[in-house]
């Protein structure tokens, strides 16, 4: 069973490390936030209502 690498507002982090804002559909967005998230910390609203957050390796 693997883990899940989305997340909307209010869910919590699964893990310390660097999220980034993405479409709904998980499309890519121009200019999206990215932010930096410790374990259990809750994901923050997002620019409009059909983002979402997902896990980034990149730093």
């Amino acid at each position: 069973m693997g883990q899940n690498h989305q997340f909307k507002p209010g869910q919590k982090a699964p893990n310390n490390g660097t999220y980034i804002e993405i479409g709904d559909t998980g499309s890519p967005v121009m200019n999206p936030r990215k932010l930096y998230l410790k374990k259990g910390q809750p994901f923050p609203e997002a620019s409009n209502h059909e983002r979402i957050w997902a896990y980034t390796r990149k730093p």
